[in-house]
């Protein structure tokens, strides 16, 4: 498998962007390295400071990243799942991106989830419920596993995921013990057209070799299969 190179240059062309706004080179506000994103809004009020002279480039929509918090006794599923801040500019989103913990530092079994503002990363959310994911799943150790989710994550918020615009909900990452799991989820389960057109692009970003799979699954069938694995529904 390949992280980079061929499959990214429209990918590389946005960071190229991004870098050129010079905000690399800003002061760094750092938090814990252990998937705590509760400092995160302390440590944006000095993100902002320093990019507020900077002009910025808009996003075409409004995104919001979330945190899953691994299981934890006495606590209820949505007691997990923290809303942290949403974002609608490029800058916006390089202060919190730069700012959180890496993916590969998350503890096992807690996420990260970057969604259209709106909508929640739960298979319930009515935006969600009638759709399902592409899943691509890889062994933890040896990987690059940041490098990979910053791609999904700057397609996402790009626009260049979905051929139609309409489809695409969010981008998740499931750190699990042993391997990660990065995803992509649509609103739909039954245009088989789209969903190859979208599974398609999603394997270039990643880079994923021919030998190397890809799986479709319906939320409808993940919340039936309970802890068991849902059926897959098509692969690439």
């Amino acid at each position: 498998m390949t992280g980079s190179g061929e499959g990214h240059n429209d990918i590389s062309a946005m960071n190229q962007k991004f870098a050129s706004l010079d905000l690399f080179d800003s002061p760094k506000v750092r938090t814990e390295r252990e998937g705590r994103p509760a400092r995160l809004l302390e440590g944006l009020q000095s993100v902002n400071a320093e990019t507020a002279f900077i002009q910025t480039h808009s996003l075409q929509h409004e995104w919001t990243l979330w945190f899953l918090k691994p299981p934890t006794q006495g606590l209820e599923w949505g007691d997990l799942l923290k809303e942290i801040i949403s974002f609608k500019d490029v800058e916006e989103f390089w202060g919190i991106f730069k700012t959180i913990a890496k993916a590969s530092m998350l503890p096992a079994k807690s996420d990260y989830s970057f969604f259209l503002k709106g909508i929640r990363p739960e298979w319930e959310d009515p935006h969600n419920m009638n759709g399902g994911k592409w899943a691509y799943q890889s062994k933890h150790k040896g990987s690059n596993l940041d490098e990979l989710w910053l791609y999904m994550v700057l397609a996402a918020i790009g626009e260049t995921l979905d051929p139609t615009g309409k489809e695409v909900t969010g981008v998740v990452c499931n750190m699990r013990r042993g391997f990660y799991r990065i995803a992509v989820w649509t609103r739909n389960c039954n245009d088989r057209e789209v969903l190859e057109r979208i599974g398609l692009r999603f394997k270039e970003i990643l880079g994923i070799s021919e030998k190397e799979t890809i799986e479709y699954s319906a939320h409808e069938d993940s919340s039936k299969a309970g802890s068991m694995r849902a059926k897959t529904r098509m692969s690439l």
